[in-house]
């Protein structure tokens, strides 16, 4: 299934995403459970929900309005990785040196995450905005001290994230939070597809477009650490829970998207597509003008 969360009359409600011979329409599934995170949590609704989109009748079915999807899900935690794909290193690094021996992982904060059509402000003071398309891990069951072999059992759905970055605060700095935290720079979705329906994880091309330029093109086959070692991985250190992602890291931008390397501007629009999954577009904005400031009455100071 693709599941979302869309918008109604009456607030926020889960729903999947059918395909039909008319297009995609919506099933609202709000009567099965009041959210998306209940629903990837419990396999009973799971299971009811995939009978609802089995008996659903295509013709009685709304057309899907991409433009009233919220975030899917919004995660308690998103753990994202740098550096996991071969030929993507840090400055300065030999790019054909050894594979790292552990995953290097952060973390975005709640304020960052955001929906499919939640424009990215530009904050002030951002000089080097930037992008970064990567396949994300929607956890479904609590996994903790979990072995790499059971490790994708505790996975819900697979969606997309564009981890926005702001690499001059980044380079500030050892640790990246700075740079990665902005207000909204996790925009995620438009949907989470099930892990019956997803593709391998490990066999999909990631791809970027910005200006109608392929700019990132490469597939997961060639990461580092695989989705199950990291799941196991973090496991370790924290429990995972359901609706938590963890967020696999992006690959190096091609050779002319390197050489032409171009911070973010208000206006700028950016597609990541993942096969199998789907695609987002993010489009980045100025921020709001500031009030002018009320003039003080005369003979005051």
């Amino acid at each position: 299934m693709r599941l979302v969360t869309h918008r109604t009359a009456s607030g926020a409600r889960p729903g999947a995403v059918v395909r039909t011979t008319m297009g995609d329409r919506l099933l609202d599934l709000g009567d099965v459970a009041d959210g998306v995170s209940a629903l990837i949590a419990d396999a009973g609704l799971l299971r009811a929900a995939r009978a609802r989109c089995a008996s659903a009748v295509d013709a009685d079915l709304p057309v899907l309005a991409l433009g009233d999807l919220d975030a899917p899900i919004v995660p308690g935690k998103m753990l994202c990785l740098g550096y996991n794909y071969r030929g993507h290193t840090p400055d300065g690094v030999d790019p054909a040196a050894n594979d790292p021996e552990h995953p290097d992982v952060f973390v975005k904060t709640p304020n960052t995450f955001a929906g499919p059509n939640d424009p990215v402000v530009i904050p002030e003071g951002a000089h080097d905005v930037d992008y970064e398309g990567e396949l994300a891990v929607v956890i479904g069951t609590r996994a903790q001290n979990v072995s790499v072999d059971d490790a994708l059992s505790h996975v819900a759905g697979f969606t997309i994230l564009n981890d926005v970055s702001d690499r001059a605060w980044q380079r500030r700095q050892s640790q990246w939070a700075l740079g990665k935290c902005s207000d909204g720079f996790a925009p995620i979705g438009p949907w989470i597809v099930t892990t019956d329906e997803a593709p391998d994880p490990q066999d999909v091309l990631v791809e970027v477009v910005r200006d109608d330029v392929v700019t990132v093109s490469q597939s997961t086959s060639t990461t580092i650490f695989s989705v199950a070692f990291v799941i196991s991985h973090l496991s370790q250190v924290m429990t995972l829970e359901p609706g938590d992602i963890v967020s696999t890291g992006t690959p190096q931008k091609l050779a002319h998207a390197q050489a032409d390397h171009r911070p973010l501007t208000p206006g700028d629009a950016v597609t990541v597509r993942i096969s199998g999954l789907g695609e987002l577009t993010t489009t980045f904005i100025a921020p709001p003008e500031s009030p002018a400031a009320e003039s003080l009455p005369e003979g005051t100071a």
